[in-house]
C-alpha cells in the first residue's frame, strides 16, 4: 500500500475535518437534548461525519492507484471533497438553527438549502464516477486487488444513487403539495412516516422499510471489499491455501457477487416497506439462498486446483502426457514431428 503521504491531499484534509466534526457532534449529542424528527438533533452530523471519514480516506488511497489520467483524478477527488464539505456545512448549519436539512421545503430559505444540498450530492456522485472510470482503466498488477477496488467503487456508486429514491414525495406529501401545505418532500422510510420507532444509533425504522439501509450497505462496499482482501492477505502466512493468488482472486469474486446480491436484497426489502430487523418469509428465504450460495462459492474457491501432470522434460503440463507406447518393446514414440535432419538420415538409410 502506498505511503499515506502520497494520498490525495484534499481528501485527506477533508477526512481530518470530518474526524474533528465527529468529536464536535459527539459533544453535541451529550450536551444538547434537542430532538428533531424523532432523533437526537446532532445524530445526523455525527453519522455523516463518521461516514465521510472512511469514504474520503478510501478514495484518497485509491487515487494513488490511478495510472492514466492522474490530473483528472486529482481534480475529481478535489471536487468530491469540496462537494462533501458543502453538504456537511448545510447539515450542521440546519442543526444549529434547529431545522431539518433533508427534504425541508417549509420556507423559501430551507427549500433553497435543500436544493443546494441536492446539487452537492449530484456533484459528489459524478466525481466518484470519474474516479471509478479511472480505476477501471488503471493497470493494477494484482488481479484480486483490482477486482476488490473496482467492484467496491461501482457498488458504492449504486448505493449513493439510491439516495435519489429518498427524494421522491410520498402520496401524502403529494396531496399536501396540491393544497400548498407541504413542509417536507421526500422520506427515508417506506410505508410509514419518518420519525417513528427506530433502531439505536442508525435510526433505521423498525416499523417500515428504510432506504438508508441499501444506501449505507452499498456505499460502504468501497471499504468492505478491499478490507476483505486485506484480511485474506493477513491470514495467508497461517492459512496455506490463501497464499495462492488465484485462490484469493476466486474468493474476492465470490465476495463481490455476494455483496452485490446483499445490496439488492436489502433494497428489495426496504421498497416493500419491511423493517430490516423484521423480515418476512420471502426475505428469510432469499437470505438463506444467498448464504447458501456464498458458502458454496467459498468452498469451491478454496478447493485445491487440478494437479498438473509432469511433461517429458520434467516440467508441469496442463494435460496428460502426449507420449504413447508403441508395439511390445515398451519404447515410447513422441507425437512431435521429427526434426528435418533426422528425417533425411532415415530416408538415406532406407
Amino acid at each position: 500500500m502506498p505511503q499515506w503521504r502520497t494520498w490525495h491531499r484534499p481528501l485527506v484534509v477533508f477526512a481530518a475535518l470530518m474526524a474533528a466534526m465527529t468529536v464536535v457532534s459527539g459533544v453535541g449529542l451529550l450536551v444538547d437534548d434537542r430532538v428533531l424528527a424523532g432523533a437526537a438533533i446532532w445524530a445526523k452530523p455525527f453519522k455523516f461525519a463518521v461516514s465521510f471519514v472512511v469514504y474520503a480516506l478510501a478514495l484518497a488511497w485509491m487515487l494513488t492507484l490511478v495510472t492514466r489520467g492522474r490530473r483528472t483524478g486529482w481534480w475529481a477527488g478535489t471536487v468530491v471533497a469540496v462537494a462533501s464539505l458543502g453538504e456537511m456545512v448545510i447539515i450542521t448549519g440546519q442543526v444549529i438553527r434547529g431545522k431539518r436539512s433533508h427534504f425541508n421545503v417549509a420556507t423559501p430559505f430551507d427549500n433553497m438549502l435543500f436544493q443546494v444540498m441536492a446539487v452537492t450530492v449530484v456533484v459528489l456522485w459524478a466525481g466518484t464516477l470519474v474516479i471509478a472510470v479511472l480505476l477501471l482503466r488503471a493497470r493494477i498488477a494484482d488481479r484480486a486487488s483490482a477486482l476488490a477496488i473496482r467492484a467496491g467503487v461501482l457498488l458504492a456508486l449504486a448505493g449513493a444513487g439510491f439516495g435519489y429514491l429518498m427524494t421522491q414525495p410520498t402520496p401524502e406529501q403529494r396531496a399536501a403539495d396540491r393544497r400548498g401545505a407541504a413542509d417536507v418532500v421526500g422520506a427515508h422510510a417506506v410505508g410509514v412516516p419518518d420519525g417513528g420507532p427506530s433502531m439505536p444509533f442508525t435510526g433505521w425504522s423498525t416499523t417500515g422499510g428504510d432506504l438508508r439501509v441499501p444506501h449505507f450497505v452499498g456505499m460502504h462496499a468501497l471499504q468492505a471489499l478491499p478490507l476483505f482482501l486485506l484480511v485474506l492477505v493477513a491470514l495467508a502466512p497461517r492459512v496455506p491455501r490463501l497464499r495462492d493468488a488465484r485462490v484469493r482472486l476466486r474468493l474476492v469474486r465470490v465476495a463481490s457477487v455476494s455483496y452485490a446480491l446483499l445490496v439488492a436484497l436489502v433494497l428489495w426489502q426496504a421498497l416493500r416497506g419491511q423493517p430490516l430487523i423484521h423480515p418476512d418469509g420471502a426475505t428469510l428465504a432469499a437470505t438463506a439462498a444467498l448464504a447458501t450460495a456464498t458458502a458454496a462459492g467459498t468452498y469451491a474457491a478454496l478447493r485445491p486446483g487440478r494437479k498438473r501432470t509432469p511433461g517429458p522434460d520434467g516440467r508441469a503440463a496442463d494435460g496428460p502426457s502426449l507420449r504413447r507406447t508403441s508395439g511390445t518393446s515398451g519404447t515410447c514414440a513422441s507425437t512431435a514431428p521429427p526434426r528435418p535432419g533426422r528425417a533425411a538420415a532415415d530416408r538415406r538409410s532406407g
